[in-house]
């Protein structure tokens, strides 16, 4: 019987493909970490929460010999001796100071700006404000930044609706900080009404929001106006993913839809397209971009317009013990192509 692919008919399509997409540099140095862990102490590297929000990501490492655990007492005692990774998201500070009180090995894989978040928060607290986090209940991001202060020093707020009914105990002695990865626009929102019931709230010294979230967001923007669909690929439990999604609807795509493989795009029930958006999360693989595109160039007669809008030339560190192994194009390849 003839595939699906080989009997519908070559109508033409456009892809627009987004620039910047997919890894961030904290992304990329994260994964870089277990990779050169691997090289550096042989298998099993142990993972403390997914390393990053993606399954094909995970099962990359897995495949390799990594170990993933959202626990630290799951590690047993004959691999104590063996590295632990700490993922891009952030860690309270209870587990690193468990680490050591089990006199595990550990690499600290938080992505840089995730820290940069923490000391903002930090620095709030010494000046004697209240902090005020901006960000999704039980995301792990958050979960680390409050974790980096005594406990009651930090009030969640998620939306305009909590900001307008939030209640703190002196309202002239507040500092918000926000998750890294949440929607510029609805950010700016709740900041404002933050401002409008607390004129003296006191801002980080530098913005919290990543570029990376910031510059991929602002691609989606610049590309959905007339897209009859608009794909993202991430994982449904990655929140700059699903912010892209929803950027993608209010900049006038008619569709649009969070994937992690082709093999989710339901050819059936995305309806007539002419032109389709494509970007991806900053925890999504460029293979899988490379996917989907392929399994359009199946079904349509496509050609593929960038989208650009900046260039990131990011580049963060690895862990000082990591840097003298050698990372090849061959290490990266199941992940950048």
């Amino acid at each position: 019987m003839a595939s699906s692919a080989s009997t519908a008919p070559r109508t033409a399509l456009t892809i627009r493909l987004c620039g910047p997409r997919g890894f961030c540099a904290g992304v990329d140095r994260a994964i870089q970490i277990v990779v050169l862990a691997l090289k550096k102490y042989g298998a099993p590297v142990y993972v403390r929460h997914e390393i990053v929000h993606n399954r094909y990501v995970v099962e990359g490492l897995e495949a390799k010999g990594a170990i993933f655990v959202e626990e630290l007492d799951e590690i047993p005692a004959e691999h104590r001796d063996q590295p632990v990774v700490f993922s891009a998201h952030g860690v309270p500070k209870s587990v690193p100071a468990d680490a050591e009180a089990r006199n595990l090995f550990y690499l600290d894989a938080t992505c840089p700006l995730v820290s940069k978040v923490h000391k903002q928060a930090m620095r709030h607290q010494r000046m004697g404000r209240h902090v005020v986090l901006i960000g999704h209940a039980g995301h792990p991001e958050v979960i680390g930044t409050m974790g980096q202060l005594p406990e009651g020093s930090v009030s969640l707020v998620e939306t305009v609706e909590d900001a307008a009914h939030y209640q703190p105990a002196d309202p002239d002695n507040l500092g918000y900080v926000t998750q890294t990865t949440l929607s510029v626009d609805d950010t700016a929102g709740v900041i404002r009404k933050l401002h409008e019931r607390f004129p003296n709230l006191t801002a980080p010294a530098a913005d919290s929001i990543c570029y990376a979230t910031t510059n991929r967001q602002e691609a989606v923007k610049q590309a959905a106006p007339g897209c009859d669909l608009f794909l993202i690929v991430g994982a449904p439990n990655s929140s700059n993913s699903k912010r892209l999604v929803e950027v993608a609807l209010r900049a006038g795509a008619r569709q649009s839809l969070l994937v992690q493989r082709a093999s989710e795009i339901d050819w059936n029930t995305v309806g007539d397209l002419k032109t389709v958006g494509l970007s991806a999360g900053a925890s999504a693989p460029e293979v899988i971009v490379n996917e989907i595109i392929e399994a359009f160039k199946a079904r349509y007669d496509t050609t593929v317009e960038l989208a650009d809008t900046v260039e990131e030339n990011e580049h963060f560190l690895v862990n000082r013990e990591l840097r003298e192994v050698e990372l090849t194009h061959a290490d990266m390849a199941w992940v950048n192509g």
